[in-house]
């Protein structure tokens, strides 16, 4: 402080002379006092009329005046004249004068300039300091432009490595990269040869180790951090919740967040990302309510990985939810596109094509993506025209579509039954739009033959693919084949899926399926007898719907449910009624019959019912369900859209038995189940 005052008092000192008595001679001492002055407050002016005058008396032979004006010039965001100070002044071979250059080269963003001089000054035999890299700021300007090569060979040439920032530097510079492999070696020989790693070392090494997907070494470096007492730093324990999460090791991140005294933002959104990276979709939407019970609002992190939950229990409340608490808080007001991805994503995977369709149409930057999305959600709730006609509009809107959007629109004219325009659009893929097709292009128009009844045509395209089969390709066929009870052609279909996934246990499945509907019994019994042979086993099946008090998921033959004596008192009395009425031989229900989105019976503002490509409103209840109604809602429907139901079920008997059981299952439930 004292410092700055003498230095200031100088200047202004300074400023007289120099207006009063221009001819008076400074002596050099004074004059880098005066241009340290000059370059803390920035007064380039000045500092240039100090350089006048140290010429013209002769003070710019030394390297402490070069150094001074260089400094002076760097910090006034003059680079340009600091170079010419350095080219013209003599005895400037000095590590001073080096250093004050290559300081100002990287504080002004020239990190090869810096470099240049940095050889200039080991080929003039000038050997580096530790000052010679301020901060360690021209290591993160290396590793910023992936000049690895580069920072390493100034790391290496450091004639003393004492200085942990120095290593931090080149860790989270390679991390920041990507280099992991590189920052484990740098932190390995620090470990041996280097100083002691500080909190900032460990979090740059786990966040490597994270990426990197080595969990050994993380536990390690977490046994250290409790060593070292680095283990009580919310940024440590952050690192470790990260790395865990990344490692897939969901019990050791969540015993790291429970323990932690002081739990911070990011604390909470890295513990809900484990839990939607590994797959606890339950587990991401609890820590949800249990994060704003805390006091805690989530932000847009937050919320960006809660949705893709959502997504996948298709929990439309909670998607509404949380999409409503973004507009709220205003947490997606600049029109942020991958945000409006997610939340169109959770809409169409949850069936709401119309909210989806909202969405979308109120972004104001489209990407790919967004396109994808939408043309792949009516694609998969059955509405082929919207998808194709999407497609064409992003075609027309200038956008390139990739290997996506072709899996999309292939995919919606699979389910739609509309097998001429796959076809071309196959066909077209390569020479039109210079997409290669892939093995799921392949899939989907295998899929669309095969649920159009032309299975000739699909094991042709699959025996001529222009790329070999994998059991993606022959499953769709053997499916294709169950459904039309061609177990001749399943057998060919099966045999090469065995061969190319023998522990799969849905293809075990479906096989025996077809040879159980042919009444091929032995055929039966063999395959059962092969699956316990080579120990498969089929996974119990799972199923979940969103009630008003939220998700009730059931495994196969579950009993775990509190309600459980009333759900299997109503699965019985159900299976009773459809026996008496004649409807099944065996409790076989087609799958279609429950396309439901469940949760928006209980929504009574003009909300519909997605069933295959038909609108179900729900203006009350489900009381409004009667034949004259589904006879009213099946009559656009087409023979095409409904090519794969209507040649095994008549479609509006089937309606009607759906919304009986359906409305029967439901009159069963106590109400606490279904309305609150």
């Amino acid at each position: 402080m004292f410092l700055a005052t003498q230095l200031r008092k100088t200047h202004v000192q300074f400023s007289r002379k120099l207006s009063s008595k221009p001819t008076e001679d400074l002596n050099l001492r004074t004059c880098i006092a005066l241009l340290q002055s000059c370059a803390q407050n920035q007064e380039l002016g000045k500092g240039r009329k100090i350089h006048s005058r140290m010429l013209v008396s002769g003070h710019l032979g030394s390297p402490p005046s070069a150094t001074s004006l260089i400094n002076m010039y760097s910090k006034c965001n003059s680079i340009a004249d600091a170079v010419s100070v350095f080219r013209m002044s003599t005895n400037v071979h000095n590590v001073f004068v080096y250093n004050s250059l290559i300081a100002g080269l990287t504080v002004n963003g020239l990190p090869n300039e810096a470099f240049e001089f940095y050889c200039k000054m080991r080929l003039f035999g000038v050997a580096p300091d530790k000052f010679t890299f301020p901060c360690s700021a021209l290591l993160h300007s290396y590793l910023e432009f992936e000049l690895m090569g580069d920072a390493l060979e100034v790391f290496e040439g450091l004639p003393s490595k004492d200085d942990v920032v120095l290593w931090n530097a080149m860790i989270n510079g390679y991390v920041q990269i990507g280099g992991f492999d590189k920052a484990l070696v740098i932190f390995r020989r620090m470990a041996d040869n280097g100083p002691i790693p500080n909190r900032f070392t460990v979090t740059g090494v786990l966040s490597a180790l994270a990426l990197a997907g080595e969990v050994h070494d993380g536990m390690l470096v977490h046994a250290f951090a409790i060593k070292m007492g680095y283990d009580t730093g919310v940024a440590v324990l952050n690192a470790l919740i990260d790395m865990y999460g990344k490692c897939r090791q969901l019990a050791d991140a969540l015993v790291v967040f429970e323990n932690m005294m002081d739990k911070d933002m990011y604390s909470w959104n890295s513990i809900i990302s484990v839990h939607e990276q590994c797959g606890d979709h339950d587990g991401t939407l609890g820590l949800l309510k249990v994060m704003v019970s805390s006091g805690f609002q989530p932000d847009l992190v937050t919320v960006t990985a809660t949705l893709p939950a959502c997504s996948s229990l298709a929990a439309l409340m909670h998607g509404r939810e949380v999409h409503g608490y973004m507009i709220i808080n205003g947490l997606n007001n600049a029109g942020n596109t991958y945000t409006d991805n997610a939340i169109m994503d959770m809409y169409t995977k949850c069936g709401s094509m119309r909210e989806a369709r909202l969405v979308f149409d109120k972004m104001k930057i489209k990407d790919v993506a967004s396109w994808n999305i939408m043309v792949m959600g009516y694609g998969m709730h059955g509405f082929g025209k919207e998808s194709l006609n999407l497609f064409s509009r992003m075609c027309e809107s200038g956008l390139k579509p990739d290997e996506v959007s072709f899996v999309g629109v292939l995919a919606a004219c699979s389910h739609a039954g509309l097998v001429s325009q796959g076809r071309e659009l196959l066909a077209e893929m390569q020479p039109l739009y210079g997409v290669t097709p892939a093995i799921e292009h392949y899939a989907c128009v295998i899929d669309m033959l095969g649920r159009a009844g032309k299975l000739e045509e699909a094991f042709e395209l699959v025996s001529n693919m222009s790329i070999k089969p994998n059991q993606v390709v022959w499953r769709a066929l053997l499916a294709a084949c169950r459904l039309h009870g061609n177990a001749d052609l399943a057998e060919v279909a099966a045999q090469r899926v065995l061969e190319l996934e023998p522990e799969h246990c849905g293809n075990y499945v479906l096989m025996s399926n077809i040879y159980g509907a042919a009444g091929r019994y032995e055929q039966v019994a063999e395959l059962r007898h092969t699956m316990r042979q080579q120990d498969v086993k089929k996974s119990p099946g799972c199923s979940w719907i969103e009630l008003s008090d939220g998700m009730h998921a059931f495994l196969n033959g579950d009993r775990s449910h509190p309600e459980e004596h009333y759900l299997y008192d109503g699965l019985d009395s159900l299976t009773a009624c459809l026996r008496e009425r004649g409807w099944i031989d065996r409790f076989e229900i087609p799958i279609f019959w429950f396309h439901f989105i469940i949760n928006e019976i209980s929504c009574c503002e003009n909300k519909v019912i997605p069933v295959i490509n038909l609108y179900i409103p729900f203006s009350a209840s489900v009381d409004d369900i009667s034949s004259d109604n589904i006879k009213k809602w099946t009559d656009d429907v087409t023979n095409e859209q409904m090519h794969t139901t209507s040649t095994i079920y008549n479609l509006e008997n089937a309606l009607i038995k759906t919304c009986f059981v359906w409305k029967m299952f439901m009159s069963l439930l106590p109400d606490r189940l279904v309305h609150k």
